[in-house]
């Protein structure tokens, strides 16, 4: 048990303390709304288009694709994959990192087990940071997720494609993925896996979906699926698609990481404030005892001196 001094000093801390982390709530809480509205707006596109992709690749599945780009079907090998692996810049966000790196690091070791050459690509600080670390050799690059006061913009998802783009025209690397929370809640950021490039063939969710599959196909007329009428030639609309594709999966996942982080970082906070609050209640009730004990020692001194006389 301290001096009525330190636990003074203990209290006066932690409602400073208390003071910063409310206000980095209410700050978190400020920007979650915008991040929020982004990240939902641009949802139903970046779906879509994912959508509309995988589609185009189980139509197109056994036909001659070697004069398309490689972002349709990778090399044609499956010995080097880049893991572009997204997280915030700064921390004081709960598991929100942690939880995506360690999926992040399972699909790793799962690679690394069949004997795949892996690269990391890392977009934010902390997973620059941590990769630096534990596998330095196999970070390629590493951007910035932190849009600023504006936001996400849409360059700073171009750069970043830009980036997977070459390494893939160049034969660099064979597959790419990517890993990013999705926005559930203020609570809750659900951290997933999404394919890149080769063009994902399934959909996610679709495989339960055999009714509607069926359905499809008995409109379409033909058991192997709806095709594909391009005009222009595939080549010529593919070689335009296929890089927008990236840069607008990209785009979405840096808004629904963001939209996480702030969501993230304002219940962290939440509970923090929370915490501080039980620890300043339980400092006060140790100060009071403690300062009743001097009282009640000082008074059976007095008595007991007075006796004495």
């Amino acid at each position: 048990m301290g001096s009525l001094k330190e636990l003074r000093g203990r209290i006066s801390g932690v409602k400073s303390t208390r003071k910063i982390t409310n206000a980095m709530k209410m700050v978190a809480a400020s920007k979650l709304r915008r991040a929020q509205t982004q990240a939902l707006a641009a949802r139903p596109y970046a779906e879509t288009m994912r959508g509309m992709m995988t589609e185009l690749a189980q139509a197109m599945q056994g036909d001659d694709t070697s004069s398309l780009p490689r972002l349709f079907g990778g090399t044609g090998k499956d010995d080097t994959h880049l893991l572009v692996i997204m997280t915030s810049d700064r921390g004081l966000v709960g598991g929100f990192n942690s939880n995506l790196l360690r999926l992040a690091r399972a699909r790793i070791k799962e690679l690394q087990a069949q004997g795949k050459t892996v690269k990391i690509l890392a977009v934010g600080r902390k997973g620059a940071d941590f990769f630096a670390r534990e596998m330095p050799d196999a970070v390629v690059d590493s951007f910035h997720s932190d849009g600023g006061k504006d936001g996400v913009s849409f360059d700073q998802a171009r750069k970043i494609a830009r980036r997977i783009i070459d390494m893939v025209e160049k034969g660099e690397v064979d597959n790419v993925s990517l890993f990013a929370s999705r926005f559930i809640n203020a609570m809750t950021q659900l951290p997933e896996e999404h394919g890149l490039v080769p063009l994902p063939r399934t959909a996610p969710g679709a495989g339960n979906d055999n009714e509607a599959q069926a359905d499809g196909q008995a409109k379409a007329g033909k058991g192997d699926g709806a095709r594909y009428v391009f005009e222009p030639d595939e080549t010529e609309l593919l070689t335009q698609l296929l890089p927008r594709n990236v840069e607008v999966q990209i785009y979405s996942a840096l808004l629904e990481s963001a939209a996480g982080e702030q969501g993230a970082r304002m219940t962290a906070m939440d509970n923090s404030s929370r915490n501080a609050s039980k620890f300043i209640d339980s400092l006060s009730l140790t100060y009071n005892r403690t300062r009743q004990a001097n009282i009640t020692r000082e008074l059976i001194e007095i008595i007991s001196g007075a006796e004495a006389v």
